[in-house]
């Protein structure tokens, strides 16, 4: 027997709460030189690990430890609309503030600009296992 219970809706309020946890907890990370030179360090195969590991993390706290139904959210080919917008909001975060800080010039001077962007993006993956969990804390406590 099928259940049905309303769709919630996905509110811009709820991405501002993920934004506020997602920078709290990606500005440290993001000038911490250890992080950049984790990821001058790491293989293709780790960095998609850290790529799952952020989408675990985040579907576990939205959904699993908040006591929430993915079924139960809005979704786009499947995917609900929070899971989405707690996953740009980690990376984007993180990639915001790199950017804006100028850590690849900083920490990657040495390497041309191909790499720098390569490590870069890899460094993005590092900070975003810890944006990701003040996003989704943020979203859920709120």
């Amino acid at each position: 027997m099928a259940r049905f219970r309303p769709r919630r809706r996905f509110r811009i309020a709820d991405s501002a709460q993920q934004v506020v946890g997602g920078f709290l907890l990606a500005g440290p990370f993001v000038v911490t030189e250890e992080v950049w030179t984790l990821a001058t360090n790491m293989n293709a195969i780790q960095a998609l690990v850290t790529v799952a590991i952020v989408f675990s993390i985040g579907y576990a706290a939205l959904y699993k430890a908040a006591g929430r139904d993915s079924e139960d959210d809005v979704d786009v080919a499947g995917v609900p609309v929070r899971f989405v917008s707690l996953m740009i909001v980690s990376y984007g975060s993180v990639a915001v503030l790199a950017l804006t800080f100028g850590a690849p010039e900083t920490f990657l001077a040495e390497h041309g600009d191909v790499e720098r962007a390569y490590i870069t993006v890899k460094a993005i993956g590092v900070g975003a296992i810890f944006s990701v969990v003040g996003a989704a804390t943020a979203d859920s406590v709120f």
